[in-house]
């Protein structure tokens, strides 16, 4: 039953003339989307579509939130949901993710961090969290310069939605969902080296294909590789190529074989 009337209310999100705006949105501020496939643009459009509808969306600090915000933030979430096996019409989208708080900028954080180094901050300004049983904020500044710039392996909305999709496990572990026990082994040992040698990197290395910030734990590991699984993802392939194969696997995508 409730698919049903799911199914009715999402065929009223999903006509033409939402998928002709958004589509329009996409194509100017949105640097991946020329990286993809007409069928890959319209399920981009249906995903982040629902994601408009069914999340709560504010704006904080005085930040009125347009179409074109929505559109933008909720179309880098829905990129990371393209290869899984979602119906647009009937499946829950991020059940895990009722509200989206969108900051102009930057934001004074009150929770507790512990930083790459180790060291817990008491309070600190930040960008983005997604919290467990709760939100997903983001900073409007950060959103808008992650959609445009699409190969600086740099992306706010997609570190924190990767977030939530550790979560959907109900642990915070760097490792989500996964379709049985092959897989899970295979995740363990390929992300365990991964954030081994990132750990072990010289500050500044040249060689490093991840942002330094995933070798503050392991789920802030699997944040940073989605990062640069879809911004830097030829990069990726080369210089950890089983980091890239597992994460393939998982996604079910394969970016690097897309168009510049």
């Amino acid at each position: 039953m409730l698919s049903f009337f799911r199914k009715r209310r999402r065929g009223r999100v999903l006509g033409p003339g939402a998928r002709s705006r958004i589509a329009s949105i996409l194509a100017r501020d949105l640097a991946l989307w020329r990286t993809l496939s007409a069928t890959e643009r319209d399920r981009l459009c249906d995903l982040a579509l629902v994601l408009i509808a069914e999340k709560r969306w504010e704006g904080c600090a005085g930040l009125t939130l347009t179409e074109e915000m929505r559109a933008l933030i909720a179309a880098q979430a829905a990129l990371l949901l393209m290869g899984f096996d979602l119906d647009p019409l009937t499946s829950p989208v991020y059940p895990n993710v009722r509200d989206v708080l969108v900051y102009p900028s930057g934001y004074f954080a009150t929770t507790r961090r512990r930083d790459a180094m180790g060291v817990v901050h008491e309070g600190s300004p930040n960008l983005g969290e997604a919290w467990y049983g709760g939100p997903v904020i983001v900073s409007w500044e950060h959103a808008a310069h992650g959609a445009r710039d699409g190969s600086d392996g740099r992306n706010l909305v997609l570190h924190e939605f990767a977030h939530k999709l550790d979560m959907l496990d109900g642990v915070v572990d760097g490792t989500p969902p996964l379709a049985g026990a092959a897989a899970y082994s295979t995740w363990r040992q390929v992300m365990n080296d991964a954030f081994a040698r990132l750990r072990s990197a010289r500050p500044g290395a040249s060689v490093l294909v991840l942002d330094r910030y995933g070798a503050t734990s392991p789920a802030e590991f699997f944040a940073v590789a989605t990062e640069a699984f879809f911004e830097r993802p030829r990069e990726m392939r080369e210089r950890e190529p089983a980091l890239y194969d597992t994460l393939a696997m998982y996604y079910r995508q394969d970016p690097a074989a897309r168009g510049p």
